[in-house]
């Protein structure tokens, strides 16, 4: 078997920095798990509250080790081998395997892809994945929540989460940037038990999402639907489909 690098500190403890040192790490590499592949060094310095010189001596690091990778054109960083190593052994320890069946048979039923995600900890996680459809824009859906679907289900039900920093930007001009429009739609999201979006966030890309609860009612995650945004439309039948399917997702994220 071939041995792999390890990380490890010089001498049998930490050193007064060190504990420090794999805190930058570990939130460095939460980053990029949540911001999404294609992550620039400058956001994930932000994200992660590191210095930028000491963020990209920490980021070639981590590529040399495997936990990240340098996304084909440069422009950023993705999840590496090993982080997926530690991800798969994690997730081999959750009761996950309901979950997945149910959302399979739902892809089953449908053209459009199907993705779930989890608000834990008031962060959008993507928890399950259309291995036959890509996630649009999927670096803009943690970042700017007020452009898609599932993030307007995420903010209408934990408005305590505000719109960050950035506001509201305009990624295309479908976008909403006014503050009282998007108060308005995300109380018509809580009524209606949905949320939409047209080509707000990418040209050409429609969503649906409805809200995944716990057995205590609480929202908890999302059901996401995504496809062309000629063919996605907030119709009588689909979004039906979708909040049955998040009926039948109850208490399992």
């Amino acid at each position: 078997m071939q041995s792999r690098p390890s990380v490890r500190a010089d001498g049998a403890h930490f050193s007064g920095q060190q504990p420090r040192a794999v805190q930058k790490a570990l939130g460095m590499l939460e980053a990029v798990a949540h911001l999404g592949p294609g992550t620039s060094a400058k956001e994930i310095a932000r994200f992660a509250d590191v210095p930028p010189t000491t963020a990209y001596r920490m980021l070639n690091f981590l590529v040399a080790e495997g936990f990240l990778v340098r996304v084909p054109d440069l422009s950023g960083f993705a999840l590496g081998r090993r982080t997926a190593e530690l991800a798969h052994s994690a997730a081999e320890t959750r009761p996950s395997d309901s979950l997945h069946e149910v959302v399979e048979e739902l892809r089953s039923h449908t053209r459009f892809g199907i993705h779930v995600a989890s608000f834990s900890g008031g962060r959008l996680r993507f928890v399950d994945h259309d291995p036959d459809h890509e996630i649009a824009a999927v670096g803009v859906l943690s970042k700017h929540l007020h452009a898609t679907a599932l993030g307007k289900v995420m903010l209408a039900h934990h408005p305590q989460l505000g719109t960050g920093a950035a506001g509201l930007p305009r990624l295309t001009e479908y976008t909403i940037c006014n503050h009282d429009e998007l108060a308005r739609e995300l109380r018509m999201v809580v009524l209606d038990g949905f949320a939409h979006e047209s080509q707000e966030s990418r040209i050409g890309r429609a969503g649906l999402a409805v809200p995944i609860r716990d057995e205590s009612t609480c929202v908890v995650g999302g059901l996401y639907l995504q496809g062309a945004a000629g063919r996605v439309h907030p119709d009588d039948a689909l979004v039906r489909f979708l909040i049955d399917g998040s009926a039948r997702l109850t208490g399992m994220l």
